[in-house]
């Protein structure tokens, strides 16, 4: 996959004559092509006859005997999906049927379609289709590009490439028996890998002389939705019910409608047209073009591609999408700590400059004392690129009395107010707590036993499941380490101060800490009360998220709403952080926020599969180890990331708004 963020733009103009529907296209020059991993994209001579002469929208209009055929299929009913996919799709498809009917086109019409009703719908294509002059093609919802095959998501059914529909089907459906006639394909999905680990294949997207495929984003690229539509769909929807566009060459319009798509994702979004005729040639209108970094805020990045947790680019993306709304600068330095040329990296670089921009000049002209015992921000100075985020973070070795500080900045777009805390009780200790000081986590003991670790989705990260023998008890935080158990730490001078922008709720979890900060709690709690503390492995977590449960969710098979914080799950749910612990029920182990509000660090080195896995239950570390799992998803997530074998990975330096952690240690 294409891990740039700007893509090149591969939008151009078909150099050919059509006199009407069906009729012949006269040959030209052939340039070399330059083939992309899915369809050729081949270069134009510089004729004077650059565009296509024909426009399927308005010329066949008024053609006596041309009779127009579409297929519409929008689909987002799909276990992963979250709005505004999955009511825009419909909406896309709706909206794309009614434009295409009041230009005289058949149409037919599927909304969430499962693989049977695709298959119907594909073959009924094929029968009208046969007496057609033109055929189009349009699809919204969920894609992918593996190898060189383009596959089209059906909805109700786990999203796989066992599942998916190949493009190919589609064209053979509309090429059959029509020699000669023009087909137009319309793709508004996403063109990535998700499967990057698994065998690609070499086959290669039969597109016929006639055929010309517009595809909302570049291979390896994503597509973006709307309020109401996805971003291409609105773009072409514009144009058809503009009367001068929808007259235009097929070339002009397309063009008009990427640079629509380019403007309103701020250059994230790159659609591009493919052909593969020898007489038809794709003129290359690849420019130099400033980054573009400003992103309508109406618009949902990424939302129609297909990213397993075990994919390389999900976890940078999941990252960014943890923060894309943050008002903070140091959300945005931890992203490019992690990721220094990733794809949102001008995005992340233009949020710092903006955000301390609106700092500078929101700062007051003498910056008034600290309250005392209060903790201020200390604005951060401008700098040409990003300091690592265990600098910009927090501050390391504060002054031993507070100085004098400027307020804290306010940020470009006004946050959120802080979530209320609330009174959570938290027991001395109740059967089978451990509480070592008035201070410490409360610990629930796990018996030793054994268990099935991992899953068999499609996840290879998850894989293979292996049993796993706990061979002693161990005892387990209750709930993940709060805020005001931190703030002990800090008071002894033995742990950092947390950013005061992401731990204002003094019973919620503590978070924006990396593996390291975990690891300096643990050692000033292993001085002060002589016990061996430590993070939990990750066999250790699974096993006590589990709770002698075997089902997908330690509460059954199925997400079910209010059994754990996160997007999407029910509430209470509030987007500026988690809620305080023990808000939400335990599982049959009495532990609480296992699943949802924020990840937890584990003691283990990421591995990309469990083959070599421990099977006792002790951590799996590597010399040297950079990267550790985090297990259990944050509120930020949807309900699938909530499963008891759900499995992720960050830099252990790196300190993320989300990251949290429970500690663990051994009874003897």
């Amino acid at each position: 996959m294409w891990r740039r963020f700007l893509l090149v733009c591969m939008a151009g103009a078909i150099q050919a004559q059509w006199s009407s529907a069906g009729a012949a296209m006269q040959a030209t020059s052939l340039a070399t092509a330059a083939t992309t991993p899915a369809i050729p994209a081949i270069s134009a001579s510089a004729t004077g006859e650059a565009a296509l002469r024909f426009s399927p929208f308005a010329a066949l209009r008024d053609a006596a005997h041309s009779r127009r055929v579409a297929l519409v299929i929008g689909n987002g009913e799909y276990g992963d999906a979250r709005e505004p996919l999955r009511t825009n799709a419909r909406r896309d498809a709706e909206a794309m049927r009614d434009a295409l009917r009041s230009r005289g086109f058949d149409v037919i019409v599927r909304t969430n379609a499962t693989p049977p009703e695709m298959r119907e719908a594909i073959a009924e294509f094929q029968r009208r289709l046969q007496t057609g002059d033109l055929g189009l093609f349009y699809f919204a919802g969920h894609g992918m590009q593996i190898g060189r095959q383009t596959l089209l998501s059906p909805a109700g059914v786990e999203v796989s490439r066992a599942t998916s529909i190949d493009l190919n089907t589609i064209l053979q459906a509309m090429q059959s028996t029509r020699a000669g006639r023009l087909n137009l394909v319309i793709l508004d999905t996403c063109l990535d890998n998700p499967f990057a680990t698994a065998a690609t294949t070499t086959q290669t997207t039969a597109v016929s002389a006639n055929t010309v495929i517009a595809y909302a984003t570049a291979p390896g690229g994503f597509a973006a939705d709307g309020t109401r539509h996805g971003v291409y769909t609105g773009a072409w929807l514009h144009a058809l019910h503009d009367a001068d566009l929808s007259a235009q060459p097929l070339a002009e319009m397309f063009e008009h409608i990427a640079a629509e798509v380019r403007r309103t994702t701020g250059g994230t979004q790159q659609p591009w047209l493919a052909t593969a005729h020898p007489n038809v040639v794709l003129a290359s209108a690849i420019e130099s073009q400033p980054p573009l970094t400003t992103v309508s805020h109406a618009i949902t990045l990424h939302s129609r591609g297909i990213l397993p947790k075990d994919s390389n680019d999900q976890y940078e993306i999941t990252f960014w999408e943890s923060i894309k709304d943050s008002n903070y600068p140091a959300d945005y330095e931890a992203y490019l700590k992690a990721y220094p040329n990733g794809r949102f990296a001008p995005l992340a670089h233009a949020r710092i400059d903006r955000l301390r921009a609106a700092a500078a000049s929101n700062a007051p002209a003498t910056a008034a004392p600290a309250a005392p015992n209060n903790h201020a921000t200390q604005a951060a100075p401008p700098a040409p690129v990003a300091r690592p985020a265990a600098q910009a973070s927090t501050a390391t070795n504060p002054p031993p009395a507070p100085a004098p500080k400027p307020a804290p900045p306010q940020p470009a777009v006004a946050a959120a107010a802080p979530l209320t805390q609330k009174a959570v009780a938290h027991p001395p200790g109740g059967a089978g707590e451990i509480r070592d000081c008035a201070a410490c986590p409360i610990m629930i003991a796990v018996p030793a036993g054994s268990f099935a670790m991992g899953s068999n989705t499609d996840d290879p990260s998850e894989k293979p499941v292996h049993h796993v023998s706990i061979g002693a008890p161990f005892a387990i935080g209750k709930y993940p380490v709060t805020v005001e158990q931190w703030n002990v730490c800090v008071a002894a001078n033995a742990c950092q101060k947390l950013t005061p922008e992401s731990n204002t709720n003094k019973a919620a979890p503590a978070r924006d800490l990396s593996w390291d900060d975990a690891q300096q709690y643990i050692k000033w709690l292993v001085k002060t009360t002589g016990k061996p503390y430590r993070l939990p492995t990750e066999s250790e977590w699974e096993y006590a998220d589990r709770g002698g449960t075997t089902t997908a969710y330690w509460w059954g098979e199925q997400m079910r709403k209010g059994a754990a914080n996160c997007k999407d799950c029910g509430d209470p749910w509030h987007k500026e952080g988690p809620e305080s612990v023990g808000t939400f029920g335990a599982n049959p182990l009495g532990l609480y926020d296992m699943n949802g509000g924020v990840w937890e660090w584990t003691a283990d080195c990421w591995h990309n599969s469990y083959q070599g896995a421990p099977v006792d239950g002790h951590a799996w570390d590597n010399p040297g180890c950079e990267v550790r799992v985090i297990r259990g998803g944050s509120w930020r997530e949807g309900g699938d990331y909530m499963l008891s074998a759900t499995r992720f990975k960050y830099s252990a330096s790196v300190r993320q708004s989300q990251d949290g952690f429970r500690v663990a240690k051994d009874l003897h």
